[in-house]
């Protein structure tokens, strides 16, 4: 494992781990319109600070499809870190009011509510 090639010591808090990650995607899920803001507002600030970069506009214009559909996958990756925080906030509070395994079995649930309100949300968009 990861701790015994490292020369120091630490513990990961598993039930921790698991339970925020849990309350991430059924927040993620919650709110998929916010999560698709973000990831449009961090794909627009890739693609302006990569347009920075660059001298000339040929050299720009060169690899510009390549850069914007990469630029774009790095901002879905990184879409998940504000519901990774807030997710850990809501475990942490959670496993303070009620103990360890309060986190992960309400996130359990909330994911299965997330799941079943964004499945009616699509459906609901798509016969509009």
């Amino acid at each position: 494992m990861l701790t015994e090639i490292l020369p120091f010591s630490f513990e990961l808090d598993t039930i921790a781990i698991a339970g925020a990650s849990f309350w991430s995607l059924a927040l993620y899920l919650a709110f998929s319109p916010v999560s698709e803001w973000v990831i449009k507002q961090l794909d627009r600030w890739f693609n302006f600070a990569e347009r920075s970069l660059y001298t000339s506009q040929s050299e720009f214009e060169k690899t510009r499809k390549a850069r914007e559909s990469q630029n774009a996958f790095y901002a879905s990756l990184f879409s998940i870190v504000p519901f990774l925080i807030v997710g850990a906030l809501f475990n942490w509070g959670l496993e303070i009011s009620l103990g360890d395994s309060w986190g992960i079995s309400t996130g359990i649930l909330a994911c299965m509510g997330a799941g079943i309100y964004e499945l009616g949300r699509r459906d609901g968009e798509s016969s509009d």
